[in-house]
């Protein structure tokens, strides 16, 4: 019914646009291009070996427009998967194939990427034959891993499933950007560190002349084993790359004058080549000439013979940089060079790459096994668990995946009960193990409990799919040793009786998300529905790289707050309201803290909006503690707030949303539960659609025992019967709501302020609600 009248209001609105529809309507930036709901089945009825088959035609097919070196396109689609793929770095789960962000800015226009642009055109008939069935990144890596096999070189399969980005907004913090600088600053380009994964801004790993352009061997191997180590490559995969990617093809500097502006200076004729023609013989890409080996379109192990068996002197290449050549080499031979960053690996000062080169010149099988499997890595690390690989995939796992065991053959527990014990715990009890907040004369542990679930799942990365609360690493070094986890060992030992009364049907990791979830529930949140099977791991391995990024220490500031929230993959509306929520119930505690001890709101048993309410009214003043911390305290009140609570008000594009839910609690209590729901579910992975809760028949409604029976009239599956209190009007005050709602939206449309009438709209609960399936019509059928 109201469709129609919006529709009828105005047939240019469409209504998955409207502003206040979330997730609906026009994309926000990063978000795939390709429907996660249909990429898995697209590419499930797609036959990889007939894009394979295409792959290897078009190979061979050189165009004038960009000729082959040698008839061969093969090599220059394994420098595109490289590059493509070598931007992962292991600190922030940042870069990767994934989105195939290269083709866009500023991944585009890097040095590294000179005239990939060619390659990307080369490949568009093959996309545009398969079109959405394979995603640019999933077709991207493929050609480079199809190109290695072509040449004769070793693979050990595909992990499809790469979901596009519709812009590169994902890679501005690679750089350069002033994101990038607030971050991760570089304070000489050429001398970066970590959190970078390249020790230069705009190159994939290092420059290849050397440390600033100096041919120092030496100095350039310490680079090396840096850079590639940021990347999560250990020695042997380092060499292996080194030695197998530059099996193939060879680099390109005709002359000094370069390649011209890039696509960032010039979209419409980016890369000319100032080299005579400006391709072929003239092509200009990296300023350094010639190919690795006697045979660049064929797979060996001759890359580390030649390295090993002649002498290499350095000298000014036709690009104007400096490489090595073997000295007065005839024949064949006298092509062949080698960069700095190829010297290096002799002049290793830990000695550890001079063994590896040696190995592997004397073991091809060896080196074909490393190469495939750091290929393989290279390829696939940002895709996360395997279990999200699609296509042919090597098996299984590897230890560098993040993975976990198989679920108890005891599950399901009895949720039931489950919760009901957890409802007990969370007021009015408490234990001398560990004991509870008192709040109002009533011990409380539904604070800590939140708070516990709240840092468990905030661990999650979309970036690389790591972290979340699968597995319950928190309860494990080097988790557990985090100073804002300092409490959470006793918390544990708080749940360590419902644990055992349930055993192992019961994972841990369910325990504590249901406690956090409960705890909520009980307080006065919404129902929120439970997806259970999560499982336990058995150590703290894959934490290492997850240190916290939100954490509100002395260092913390506002870029490296919505950095944290970038990483997580959440809004900065869902993040207000995760981060307000959390800090709804319970309160700070010295032992964290240092030596403050205080809740945010006076009310800290119950789960409401005072927390913003008092973000934006009371006046905070700074209090030193003896940690370096700063701490707020309220003018004349016992209310305290973080540096990033205040944050969230000095911000404008956070402050909004504090402002919103400060005047809403509804507001507030639906975007929580939206929110919370989403957090605690990002890590629960059966395919690339990340959809496993939705798909999964052990999903448990935690609030199914509260929902009244006619709400099922209304059409609403089980996981959307969690619906608000002021849904249940009487009939006359629906009626009068729809009608006020459809005269509103009306006028909104009519007179184009939709965001002026948002509050009001939503104050009659007659907004588009994601969560509940569609728009919110209250009772119109009563």
């Amino acid at each position: 019914m109201l469709r129609k009248a919006l529709l009828l209001a105005s047939p240019l609105l469409s209504l998955g646009a409207c502003p206040f529809g979330g997730e609906q309507g026009v994309l926000p930036d990063g978000h795939p291009a390709v429907a996660q709901e249909t990429y898995a089945a697209a590419l499930g009825d797609l036959d990889l070996d007939l894009v394979r088959s295409d792959l290897k035609a078009l190979f061979l097919n050189s165009q004038d427009h960009w000729p082959a070196d040698l008839g061969n396109y093969a090599p220059f689609f394994v420098r595109l998967t490289w590059h493509c793929t070598g931007t992962y770095r292991s600190s922030d789960g940042r870069g990767g194939c994934e989105g195939g962000r290269q083709r866009f800015e500023p991944e585009r226009s890097w040095a590294d990427n000179t005239n990939l642009d060619k390659a990307r055109a080369l490949l568009w008939p093959v996309k545009a034959r398969y079109g959405d069935a394979i995603s640019w990144g999933d077709l991207m890596v493929l050609a480079g891993t199809t190109a290695i096999e072509s040449m004769g070189g070793p693979v050990l399969g595909f992990c499809a499933g790469r979901l596009d980005d519709k812009d590169g907004s994902e890679s501005i913090e690679l750089g350069p950007s002033e994101e990038q600088e607030a971050v991760a600053p570089c304070v000489l380009n050429g001398t970066c560190v970590s959190p970078l994964g390249s020790t230069t801004v705009g190159l994939i790993y290092v420059n290849p002349e050397g440390p600033m352009g100096n041919p120092i061997p030496a100095e350039s191997a310490l680079q090396v084993r840096d850079s590639f180590g940021r990347m999560g490559m250990n020695d042997s995969e380092t060499v292996a790359l080194i030695g197998g990617g530059h099996a193939f093809g060879k680099v390109h500097g005709a002359c000094p004058a370069g390649a011209g502006p890039s696509p960032k200076e010039d979209p419409l004729n980016p890369y000319p080549g100032l080299c005579g023609t400006g391709k072929g013989k003239d092509t200009f890409t990296s300023g350094f000439e010639g190919p690795w080996t006697t045979t660049p379109n064929q797979w060996s192990n001759l890359y580390f013979n030649d390295l090993l068996n002649n002498d290499w002197e350095v000298h000014v290449g036709p690009g104007g940089h400096h490489q090595w050549r073997i000295p007065n080499a005839t024949g064949p031979m006298a092509g062949i060079m080698r960069l700095t960053t190829d010297i290096s690996l002799l002049h290793d000062p830990a000695g550890i790459y001079q063994k590896i080169v040696k190995e592997f010149a004397a073991d091809p099988a060896k080196f074909d096994n490393a190469f495939a499997n750091a290929w393989y890595k290279l390829a696939s690390r940002d895709m996360g668990p395997a279990l999200r690989c699609l296509g042919q995939v090597a098996a299984p796992p590897f230890p560098w995946h993040p993975s976990l065991p198989a679920r108890s053959s005891e599950f399901p527990p009895a949720w039931p009960q489950v919760k009901a014990s957890l409802k007990e715990m969370a007021r009015g009890y408490s234990t001398p193990i560990f004991p509870a907040d008192v709040f109002s004369g009533q011990s409380y542990y539904g604070g800590l409990f939140l708070q516990l679930a709240w840092r468990c799942a905030s661990t999650f990365r979309q970036t690389d799919y790591r972290g979340g609360c699968n597995g319950a690493r928190i309860r494990f070094s080097p988790e557990k040793d985090w100073p804002a986890n300092a409490e959470f060992v006793g918390v544990l030992k708080v749940l360590d009786d419902v644990k055992a009364r349930f055993g192992d049907a019961l994972s841990w990791s369910d325990l504590i998300i249901l406690a956090g979830t409960v705890a909520v529930e009980e307080a006065g949140g919404l129902p929120m529905s439970f997806c259970g099977g999560r499982t336990d791991a058995t150590d703290g391995s894959g934490s290492e790289l997850l240190t916290p990024r939100l954490s509100p220490g002395p260092g913390t500031d506002l870029a490296f707050l919505v950095d944290g929230m970038k990483v997580m993959g959440v809004t900065r509306r869902e993040f207000v309201a995760l981060v307000g929520g959390g800090h709804t119930l319970g309160q700070m505690h010295a032992s964290r803290s240092g030596f403050i001890s205080g809740p945010w709101t006076s009310s800290p048993s119950r789960f409401n909006n005072e927390y913003f309410t008092n973000l934006l009214t009371e006046v905070y003043q700074e209090v030193s503690v003896q940690s370096g911390e700063k701490k707020y305290k309220a003018l004349g009140k016992e209310l305290f707030m973080f540096k990033t609570d205040l944050f969230l008000k000095a911000d404008p594009e956070f402050r909004i949303h504090v402002e919103e839910f400060a005047l809403d609690n509804q507001a507030f209590l639906e975007s929580y539960r939206a929110a919370w729901t989403k957090l605690v579910r990002s890590d629960r992975f059966d395919d690339p659609t990340g959809k496993l809760c939705e798909k999964d028949p052990v999903e448990e409604v935690a609030a199914a025992s509260e929902v009244q029976a006619g709400k099922s009239k209304m059409g609403l599956s089980i996981a959307e019967v969690n619906l608000s209190e002021s849904e249940d009007s009487d009939s006359q005050s629906s009626m009068f709501t729809s009608r006020m709602g459809m005269w509103m939206m009306t006028v909104c449309v009519t007179l184009g302020f939709l965001w002026a009438c948002v509050s009001q709209l939503r104050r009659l609960n007659f907004l588009w609600a994601p969560e509940r399936g569609g728009l919110s019509e209250p009772m119109l059928d009563a």
